[in-house]
């Protein structure tokens, strides 16, 4: 029966800054499942912890070498990698479009389809109407004008910040004119 190979810390450094795939290997046995939880703490979708700790695997491999044994044990390092790995992804453009889909599609399917409906027919001016007017203002200009935030922003004079909370809260408050 073959006995399965095990490493000391220092030998499995010293064979994966030789790139040896088979200790890579025992690596990702043993490390994987904690690397996997620490991601899973920054990123709640399984999918993407996935794609994530497949990333942070790649860093470990093309990495390896700026690990030094005096500054910490191999797992402090392995686990900074994941850790960061997963920020890098959460900062990412891709994944802030991910989410605003993701958000999207669910919202989909609580509205219902608008398409060749006129807002005046819905009542949605007259809704606009009974905003506070720091609301109705950027509602107006977001939605009727078809203004960006940064667009309203140079208009009013607001910071981009302002905009945004002040369209949130409008669209809250319109919620409840609107059922």
């Amino acid at each position: 029966m073959n006995k399965e190979q095990t490493y000391r810390e220092d030998e499995l450094v010293m064979l994966l800054k030789k790139r040896d795939a088979e200790a890579f290997g025992y690596l990702y046995d043993h490390y994987a499942a904690s690397l996997n939880g620490i991601i899973c703490s920054f990123v709640p979708d399984e999918q993407h912890a996935l794609d994530v700790l497949q990333e942070c695997f790649v860093k470990i491999w093309n990495q390896v070498q700026a690990y030094d044994a005096s500054k910490g044990r191999l797992f402090t390092w392995l686990s900074a990698v994941a850790r960061n790995t997963a920020i890098d992804m959460l900062r990412s453009r891709n994944w802030k479009n991910i989410q605003q889909n993701r958000e999207l599609s669910r919202e989909a399917h609580t509205i219902p389809a608008t398409s060749g409906w006129n807002m005046d027919t819905i009542g949605l001016r007259n809704a606009v109407k009974n905003l506070r007017e720091e609301h109705r203002q950027v509602i107006e200009l977001a939605y009727f004008e078809g203004m960006s935030h940064g667009d309203i922003a140079t208009e009013t004079g607001m910071p981009v910040g302002t905009v945004k909370t002040r369209l949130r809260a409008a669209l809250i408050e319109l919620r409840k004119f609107i059922k």
